[in-house]
């Protein structure tokens, strides 16, 4: 299925690089995809209009098949008792940096897939759209299939595999454990159904016809070969472009993942409601990676917004999501086409 997939993508490498929100733009995608790879556009943070910026840059800069990635969760009820036991929580912190918890600002810091995203984008039909927590209503997946548009989603669990396959999506990414990031995880909310990679990848391959895109944990050429070797069409690649030139990871998050703290890193939904995979930070020791205090996705991040900026302005990311995979072994300095040719000779 290999060949097959990268024929429909329209691309040269079964490579795909992890959408990253808020730690690339324009610059990271066209660069993967221009060496052969699939480079990929995170939208769950921006808006419809500054979306259509960085599709602009990158039609402007590649001709090259491009993925484009949604978030599609339900926007949240905003539970005012819980706010204010989370603002309870912070308020210690705060302190230190002399901040109003008063003066919190409202907003959800991330947006579903909607029909205003939709229509922003089909004027430039991207060749992939993929999505993470689901799937959007099947009336904007026919929406993008009736460009062309060849649809992904994230599984963690061969359960949501077989969800996403009866929904309609053309291949699915299995999400291991390892993975740095939010967890896809949507037919329900219980971190110990997850599994590792080379754990969940043969089960899921073995449960769905779909071609299979294996994600997490896979840094190098060995990990590429391993994933193939266990069914997977494709791999998923994150962890290993966050130091590169073209992404725009901060300066305090790229010496965290060239430091020892990188090997330390857990799933916490202290930053944003819902379980992500970061480097442990203060935060996450004081308060518990996992904390029943923190409001529902993504209402969590308005707080900590405020706490982030005022540390890392004094040099710290003891507020600072440091998202990392388990594996950060090749994050290194080096432009992004040379991760891709790194990850390239395992594929035989």
């Amino acid at each position: 299925m290999t060949v097959n997939l990268t024929r429909r993508l329209g691309i040269e490498l079964p490579i795909l690089q992890a959408p990253m929100a808020g730690v690339q733009g324009a610059e990271l995608a066209v660069a993967v995809s221009e060496a052969g790879a699939l480079g990929a556009l995170p939208c769950a943070m921006l808006t419809p209009e500054a979306m259509v910026d960085e599709l602009q840059r990158i039609r402007a800069a590649t001709a090259r098949p491009l993925n484009v990635n949604f978030f599609c969760h339900a926007p949240p009820v905003p539970d005012a008792a819980r706010l204010a036991r989370w603002h309870q929580v912070l308020a210690p912190y705060y302190a230190e940096y002399g901040l109003d918890i008063g003066s919190v600002p409202a907003g959800a810091g991330r947006r579903p897939f909607d029909q205003a995203a939709c229509d922003a984008l089909e004027s430039f039909r991207p060749e992939v759209v993929s999505f993470h927590f689901g799937l959007p209503e099947a009336a904007l997946i026919e929406r993008v299939k009736g460009w062309g548009g060849v649809v992904l989603s994230s599984a963690t669990t061969v359960e949501e595999a077989r969800w996403l396959e009866a929904h309609g999506v053309d291949a699915i990414i299995a999400q291991g454990l390892e993975a740095g990031g939010h967890r896809g995880m949507f037919l329900n909310d219980d971190v110990t159904t997850q599994l590792g990679t080379f754990a969940l990848l043969p089960q899921v391959v073995a449960a769905v016809s779909l071609p299979v895109i294996a994600a997490g944990g896979i840094a190098d050429a060995r990990g590429v070969a391993a994933a193939l070797a266990l069914g997977a069409s494709a791999v998923q690649v994150g962890t290993a472009f966050l130091c590169c030139p073209e992404a725009t990871t901060s300066t305090l998050h790229r010496r965290a993942l060239q430091s020892e703290a990188a090997r330390h890193t857990a799933l916490t939904n202290l930053y944003t409601g819902r379980p992500a995979r970061g480097i442990v930070t203060r935060l996450m020791r004081e308060q518990g990676s996992l904390s029943e205090a923190a409001p529902a996705f993504p209402l969590a991040t308005a707080a900590i917004a405020p706490l982030r900026s005022a540390g890392e302005a004094a040099g710290s990311t003891d507020f600072s999501p440091l998202w990392a995979g388990q594996n950060a072994s090749s994050c290194r300095e080096v432009p992004a086409a040379e991760v891709v040719r790194a990850l390239a000779a395992g594929l035989g």
